[in-house]
């Protein structure tokens, strides 16, 4: 049995929940969220409240129960306020900038590194750092990883993208004799 599952979802003020047709659609007063579910489990939105069941009792609708009711909660929350990452670029030279729909990235490379920003997202680079938002969560920390690995933190002196709260674990460099 899925602990996630069997929790009723509470739909918050002036959140809407529809489901029709194996898709649920929640608009909230960032936007609006879309996603299609599959046959195993069934949705039901009961006034305040949305339910996740299952349709069998097989192994796949067991695996899905847990996570079309987690997808639901961050659709649910991310339509109320904003999914945000932070990534900090540490390096001598290393700088990133927003011109129009990409972000321009010298990261000591030969050339600039660009990213095109998707729609829906909305990205800051504001000195060293770089703020990434939206409602949909998967977006964001996709984007986001997709940065991050561009140059990764380095462990002898740091150098790379990292996140906010993240901590490198830094190497001892060569002794000299």
């Amino acid at each position: 049995m899925s602990r996630i599952g069997k929790q009723t979802i509470l739909i918050p003020q002036k959140t809407e929940v529809n489901v029709s047709g194996g898709v649920i659609t929640v608009k909230g007063k960032e936007g609006e969220l879309k996603r299609v579910f599959r046959p195993e489990v069934n949705v039901l939105v009961e006034g305040d409240h949305v339910k996740v069941d299952i349709v069998s009792n097989s192994k796949i609708s067991r695996m899905l129960w847990g996570t079309t009711a987690a997808h639901i909660k961050n659709m649910i929350a991310g339509v109320n306020t904003l999914y945000v990452k932070e990534l900090i670029l540490e390096g001598v030279g290393f700088k990133s900038e927003v011109k129009g729909k990409e972000l321009i990235l010298a990261i000591g490379f030969s050339h600039a590194v660009k990213v095109a920003i998707p729609d829906g997202l909305n990205i800051k680079a504001e000195k060293n750092i770089i703020t990434i938002s939206g409602i949909d969560k998967e977006r964001v920390g996709q984007i986001s990883a997709y940065i991050r690995s561009l140059k990764k933190p380095e462990p002898y002196k740091g150098k790379g993208f990292r996140y906010r709260n993240e901590v490198i674990r830094r190497k001892e460099g060569k002794k000299s004799a």
